[in-house]
């Protein structure tokens, strides 16, 4: 019962889709889940987007036009200032344009319009309780062509640094643990590097 917006692939015109009047809901639905709630309705509500969004349409554009298409690209999904500082020197040394999200809410809006190279996530971006991150849930549930273009680092206090059990179980390409941050750069180029190695003969086999 409600307007979709969804962007072409190929083109990257949107598309907006209407339900028609009488199907509609007749209760709105909670934009976001409240806090302590399982995933289910709740996380499909609040990855869905309506014509009513009060983020407005006009930021997204603006972000989206401001991204270079031909560039690397970072998602650097983190509130605290002196993290936030250290990682975004590392990226640009790297020369990735980074894009800041304000929320797990905006930063998803802004996965809608652009393909990340890399997305840098802490576990309670925009959450109390890190599994319910909606950011992480997100990229748990793309497909997997998608995934493969997608490097995903973890900012975590719980997990060790490269502790590849806990990066399987996240979903997530590798795990930093907030007191190595002094050694992200160090950390992201090995993996980078070792990424770029395991997937190199797969994309060379894909068809142009």
């Amino acid at each position: 019962g409600k307007s979709a917006r969804v962007t072409c692939p190929q083109c990257k015109e949107k598309i907006v889709v209407n339900a028609p009047a009488e199907e509609q809901a007749p209760h709105a639905i909670p934009e976001t889940p409240d806090a302590g709630v399982d995933e289910g309705d709740a996380f499909e509500d609040f990855f869905s987007f309506t014509e009513d969004d009060d983020e407005g349409d006009a930021y997204d554009q603006n972000a989206l036009d401001y991204v270079e298409e031909e560039g690397k690209t970072a998602l650097l999904c983190e509130s605290d200032p002196e993290i936030l500082e250290k990682v975004s020197q590392v990226l640009e040394v790297l020369e990735y344009h980074i894009t800041v999200p304000r929320s797990s809410r905006d930063a998803l809006k802004k996965m809608r319009y652009h393909s990340y190279d890399i997305v840098i996530v802490n576990e309670i971006f925009d959450t109390q309780d890190p599994e319910i991150n909606g950011v992480l849930i997100y990229l748990e549930r793309l497909n997997m062509e998608e995934r493969r273009n997608l490097f995903v680092t973890l900012l975590s206090s719980r997990f060790r640094t490269m502790d590849q059990m806990s990066a399987f179980q996240k979903s997530v390409n590798i795990v930093v643990n907030l007191n190595n941050i002094q050694d992200f750069d160090k950390i992201l180029r090995r993996s980078l590097a070792d990424n770029d190695l395991f997937y190199r003969v797969y994309r060379e086999c894909l068809p142009h």
